[in-house]
């Protein structure tokens, strides 16, 4: 059993992590998680970002079993947003006070590094005060591949063209024996490290995330957090750690495996806690409301999350596998007042813009 009494003050080992997993008591986690992120945001400020997410496609060839989201491009209800379209979603954004767009397909298998160039220079010279924070490292590695130019020059060339940082997505559990049987088309693990650690080089600041909840192992969901951990200790470019669970309607996943069973409350908590003490080099932690709903999302904040994320005034992916909560500013603001926080409206780079 761990000495749990000093794991916040030092890092902690993978075997000290799969201890806290499998044997430490909720509400010592819980404890444990708020002392690590109180020696890191002692002002007590829980922030969040106003955003959209903008999926510019639903065409897609990786076919992740996880995913609900995807379409073929002769399906009837796929898609390729018009510029004009994501025009008027990010000026009802900009109307909200929004500052942000996470902007994802799709890998869709006939765009090229030209297309991207001009949707990110149209967005950038049209509308300047909106960061993006946008496409995937699979999106990126595709669209190195179709172009047939490397990953570093598609970074290189989006970023001249206004693409501020990349999001974490992809990486559900870096483990290729889960990616093998979750996403077999995907990149494996040490791929979507690779164009993190590319983009970092160029300056360009990305988030990590985690999907569990499918067919993974707590000794899986460590190899994860080691994985993104060494990153941050080489390169210090994610920003945050964002976290959730598998949302299964309507996934070809829950067809082939039907016994998966939802994941709980108690061991999101518990996994949000241990991440919060073993990624000692992760500053920023997420609340995944989106998946969990409000209170759990509220509870979070015990638990070693320091932000709420978006207030997602559009999102179609997880909301197609199940997942349809939805928040406003005004009920964020609450909702973190009411666990003894201070609410504060940040932007991408989790400067803080406004306290309330």
């Amino acid at each position: 059993m761990v000495k749990r009494m000093d794991i916040t003050n030092r890092r902690i080992t993978n075997e000290e992590a799969l201890d806290l997993i499998k044997n430490a008591p909720l509400v010592e986690l819980g404890e444990l998680a708020t002392k690590k992120k109180e020696q890191l945001h002692p002002k007590k400020v829980t922030s969040f970002v106003v955003d959209r997410n903008i999926n510019y496609t639903n065409v897609c060839w990786v076919d992740c079993k996880f995913c609900a989201f995807y379409r073929h491009g002769r399906d009837e209800d796929s898609y390729v947003l018009k510029f004009d379209e994501i025009d008027q979603k990010i000026e009802e954004l900009l109307e909200i006070g929004g500052t942000q767009i996470l902007m994802q397909g799709g890998v869709h298998p006939k765009l090229k590094i030209e297309y991207y160039e001009e949707l990110v220079e149209h967005i950038h010279t049209k509308f300047p005060q909106i960061t993006l924070h946008s496409f995937s490292a699979i999106e990126i590695s595709y669209i190195a591949r179709v172009s047939k130019i490397t990953k570093l020059e598609v970074l290189k060339r989006l970023q001249v063209k206004g693409l501020s940082s990349i999001p974490g997505a992809g990486a559900e559990i870096l483990s290729d024996r889960v990616r093998d049987i979750i996403a077999p088309k995907k990149m494996d693990a040490e791929e979507w490290i690779e164009i993190h650690r590319l983009a970092h080089s160029i300056g360009m600041k990305t988030t990590a995330t985690m999907m569990f909840g499918t067919v993974e192992t707590d000794e899986e969901i460590i190899e994860h957090w080691e994985m993104i951990r060494k990153l941050q200790d080489e390169t210090g470019g994610f920003r945050a750690f964002i976290m959730w669970s598998f949302q299964s309607d309507n996934t070809k996943l829950k067809e082939e495996i039907p016994d998966l069973k939802p994941q709980s409350s108690n061991r999101y908590l518990r996994l949000l806690a241990v991440s919060r003490l073993y990624l000692d080099n992760f500053k920023n932690m997420q609340s995944s409301w989106v998946t969990q709903g409000s209170y759990i999302g509220q509870m979070a904040l015990k638990f070693g999350a320091n932000d709420l994320g978006s207030t997602m005034m559009e999102e179609n992916v997880v909301a197609a596998a199940g997942a349809s909560n939805c928040m406003n500013q005004d009920q964020m603001i609450e909702l973190i007042r009411d666990v003894g926080e201070n609410p504060a409206k940040r932007n991408t780079a989790y400067e803080i813009l406004e306290r309330f």
